[in-house]
């Protein structure tokens, strides 16, 4: 059940990212109508988006890059989100000293960071349940 979620959100954010971002901002922000948005934002959100379906669908196996950056990215969040918090603010808008964070944006940071460990675990299993298929297939022949 979680994993097709996760997975419809991965899709929903490859296919329409905007809808994603504008949302986050309204949440986030005291003011996103202020909010100057690089091009980047709309790739950013593309690239998450098809790093959880990459990684939900196909598992860890083969995909090592992906899983340890979602993985390093996850627990930074977790452990110390303002960093990343700073540093995602910088690639996404032009004008981030202009921009008022409410107070609920790193507790917000924390928890998607357990949802990229989320994706993790859940890709794990992804590419043990590939690996039984294979085997039994391989039995059944």
């Amino acid at each position: 059940m979680l994993r097709t979620l996760l997975l419809g959100f991965g899709l929903v954010e490859i296919v329409t990212p905007r809808p994603v971002i504008e949302a986050c901002e309204r949440i986030g922000l005291r003011n996103p109508e202020t909010a100057l948005r690089r091009p980047l934002a709309l790739t950013g959100a593309r690239l998450e988006g098809l790093a959880f379906v990459w990684l939900l669908l196909r598992g860890r196996e083969g995909t090592t890059l992906v899983s340890a950056l979602l993985g390093l990215a996850g627990l930074i969040l977790v452990l110390v989100p303002r960093p990343i918090i700073t540093f995602s603010q910088h690639l996404v808008y032009a004008n981030t000293d202009d921009l008022e964070l409410r107070l609920w944006v790193v507790p917000a940071a924390r928890l998607l960071g357990v949802l990229y460990l989320t994706v993790l675990l859940l890709s794990r299993s992804a590419g043990t349940e590939r690996t039984a298929d294979t085997d039994a297939d391989a039995t059944a022949a």
